[in-house]
């Protein structure tokens, strides 16, 4: 690892696999959402590995749920963008589509919490707006996120380069995170890719190096 003026230049996937810098994110693994994955039991089997390598070697893990406002506090914002997913053009039809206390609101059997894990709420698709999530990243020291989940790219992608901005080097762990759409997803891997910043690795390769993590 590079070092300029007492800073760590952190680059590779070896360089990011320390337990004390690295959080794992699990982005939005609920009822409701991976139900509508075509490939969810494989995902939510991936997603659970990483739970158990990220457990086992101390690394921090968050959990986002994706919640909805009540209508009466949807703003033209919200509206629009419920009435694009909701595919209607009468604002009149809408729904809360995803209730706190809601049965498709809550996180899959693969994917629950254990005591001392956080979860995050959110209403937007970045796991950064309106979350406390940059805060506690920063305060534990989290330099770096590896991120699996659902759905790659509706809200992992903007998830990802939102943490870009914010000075975080995100991991996409691409064969742990599911899609609606392949075409787009292929399309958000490529632009991440093209753009640099993330690294970009699988499964077993995240999980072999977390048996076995780098320290500073």
């Amino acid at each position: 690892m590079q070092t300029y003026r007492g800073v760590d230049v952190r680059r590779t996937l070896e360089e990011v696999c320390d337990p004390t810098r690295l959080a794992l994110l699990v982005y939005d693994m609920q009822v409701g959402v991976v139900g509508q994955i075509a490939d969810h039991e494989r995902v939510s089997a991936r997603v659970a590995e990483l739970l158990g390598s990220a457990r086992a070697a101390g690394v921090r893990t968050v959990f986002t749920r994706h919640l909805s406002l009540p209508l009466e506090w949807t703003g033209a914002s919200g509206l629009r963008t419920a009435m694009a997913w909701q595919a209607t053009d009468d604002v009149d039809k809408l729904v809360s589509a995803f209730p706190s206390e809601a049965p498709q609101s809550r996180l899959v059997d693969a994917a629950q919490p254990q005591p001392g894990e956080l979860v995050v709420e959110k209403y937007a698709m970045s796991a950064f707006v309106g979350t406390p999530l940059d805060f506690v990243f920063r305060d534990v020291g989290i330099e770096a996120f590896a991120i699996v989940g659902v759905a790659l790219e509706v809200g992992i992608e903007p998830t990802i380069r939102h943490g870009l901005d914010l000075g975080y080097l995100p991991v996409l762990v691409t064969d742990a995170c599911g899609h609606g759409n392949a075409d787009a997803a292929a399309r958000s891997r490529e632009q991440l890719a093209w753009f640099g910043g993330t690294i970009q690795t699988d499964t077993a390769t995240l999980a072999r190096l977390l048996a076995a993590p780098s320290r500073p």
